[in-house]
């Protein structure tokens, strides 16, 4: 058989777990409905190891040896990363695999950040949260951005190569939310809200381009991005400042701290993507066998 296609993935957390869903349900084989199972018990054990909720028996080096199986097909290989938290704890995650999907075959290979490995052409495919496209590439206009579907339309294709394919569906909003005071009876909490609004808005600061770009300039006209404090919920931080925006599936939290929740503005969801200038027939074979959208996804491209 041919040399797999490298395929760039997260290292870890949902996106990658999204990202072996599709690869077991495209394969239509056991062994990748294991290897799925394999690869997230392994790393959800290893984060509750890093934060401390669980001793493990070995030291790290014996765990790693232990689950990974280099060189064996639908078998997964793992490595050590210093986290981003305090102390920079090391941290087990997943590296590679190589599966095989009837006539396609594809090396898996684990990326902190596989977009900008398919913006530099190391990848001609690869996954990654969508929010990652709008905090980088996507471009700010006054009125705002809807769907991921209109994602593609607003990429400068002098910035970048790299496209959305489809959703994964594993989708999680991010939602505007307030307090029941700063609306007024009769009104709905949504972008027209917005775009009348003016005063404090309660963000993560890594989503300020990506709020911008949802929203809009114009919807932003009079309003000043605010911050959690350090260690302080997002939804506490959001209850102090009056009106935020924040990622959530269900909203419960958000109610335990006495805000409504609004509009679901834009979802947030593990796509494929393609570096367009990149055109192999083995690329194209693969993406034809990858690119199936699931029945879930809010992705429609």
């Amino acid at each position: 058989m041919s040399e797999p296609v490298p395929v760039a993935v997260p290292r870890k957390g949902r996106p990658l777990e999204a990202v072996l869903e599709r690869i077991a349900t495209v394969g239509d084989d056991d062994r990748l409905d294991r290897l799925a199972d394999r690869v997230s018990n392994t790393l959800r054990y290893e984060k509750a190891v890093t934060k401390g909720s669980v001793e493990a028996e070995n030291g790290p080096y014996e765990r790693l040896s232990e689950y990974s199986h280099p060189g064996e097909p639908n078998n997964p290989e793992f490595t050590l990363m210093r986290d981003n938290r305090d102390g920079k704890p090391r941290r087990i995650v997943f590296d590679a695999a190589t599966v095989d999907l009837g006539d396609v075959r594809l090396k898996l290979v684990g990326r902190e950040e596989p977009f900008r490995a398919l913006r530099t052409h190391e990848f001609a495919l690869g996954f990654d949260s969508a929010d990652l496209v709008l905090e980088e590439v996507v471009g700010i206009r006054s009125d705002g951005l809807g769907t991921i579907a209109d994602v593609n339309d607003r990429i400068d294709p002098v910035d970048t190569d790299v496209r959305v394919v489809n959703g994964l569906g594993d989708t999680v909003y991010h939602t505007l939310m307030g307090r029941p005071e700063h609306i007024e009876p009769g009104d709905d909490l949504d972008r027209d809200f917005c775009n009348t609004y003016e005063g404090p808005l309660c963000i993560s600061p890594r989503y300020e381009r990506l709020v911008t770009a949802v929203l809009g300039t114009d919807a932003l006209d009079g309003v000043e991005f605010v911050y959690p404090d350090a260690h302080e919920e997002e939804e506490a931080a959001i209850a102090r400042a009056g009106l935020g925006v924040y990622l959530t599936v269900t909203g419960s939290t958000a109610r335990e701290h006495g805000l409504v929740v609004g509009e679901h503005l834009f979802p947030s969801e593990t796509v494929l993507m393609r570096n367009a200038a990149e055109r192999a027939t083995a690329v194209e074979r693969a993406l034809g066998t990858l690119e199936v959208t699931e029945p879930t996804s809010e992705i429609r491209i």
